[in-house]
């Protein structure tokens, strides 16, 4: 089966291949397709459905699509939705690495530390026909970045249950337990019955 990925991020994809393997996942690129909707919605669930729309739209095949982000109790829940594009300077956007530097800093002495990863994903199936899911990793900051595995704030969210941050965990294990590996399932379940 053939489902289009409304992202050009490689770490999704291989990330949700391995969660999917029934399915073929291309991304636009694959096809020469130019896809950079803004995502301009104010939950994970707007910007899942925006991007999955926007392909569909231009494939008029299946199309798969997730929003994704870290949400910091004592930050009133930013980076949120604008995890990616978390922190500017001089009117450039911050590499994963100033981010996360970025988050420390804004975070400080703070003792509450909650925090969790939050995926929206949808599927379109057909012109009036979609599926969407959302789902957490819940954790909490730690006071410095940690392990080399996974990308984005993987570094930064412990997870008390494991004994390590999200970027320590083995790559079997994460596609196991992540918040995008949550919603994928969730999802297979509504759409295979």
């Amino acid at each position: 089966m053939v489902i289009w990925f409304a992202s050009g991020n490689e770490h999704k994809r291989v990330e949700l291949a391995a969660i999917l393997p029934e399915a073929e996942l291309r991304i636009p690129e694959d096809a020469g397709i130019d896809f950079a909707p803004e995502e301009d919605g104010e939950t994970f669930l707007d910007n899942a459905l925006l991007k999955a729309r926007a392909l569909y739209r231009i494939v008029s095949e299946p199309v798969l699509a997730d929003d994704s982000g870290l949400c910091v109790d004592a930050l009133g829940g930013r980076p949120g939705v604008r995890s990616a594009r978390y922190g500017e300077e001089c009117g450039r956007l911050l590499d994963a690495v100033e981010r996360n530097a970025l988050l420390l800093r804004e975070l400080g002495a703070e003792r509450n530390r909650a925090a969790r990863f939050v995926c929206a994903m949808a599927l379109i199936a057909g012109e009036h026909r979609f599926f969407a899911v959302q789902e957490t990793l819940e954790g909490e900051i730690l006071r410095e970045q940690r392990g080399s595995g996974g990308f984005g704030y993987d570094p930064l969210l412990y997870l008390p249950a494991q004994g390590r941050t999200v970027a320590e965990l083995p790559a079997q294990l994460k596609n196991r337990l992540s918040h995008r590996a949550k919603a994928a399932r969730a999802l297979r379940k509504l759409i295979i019955k």
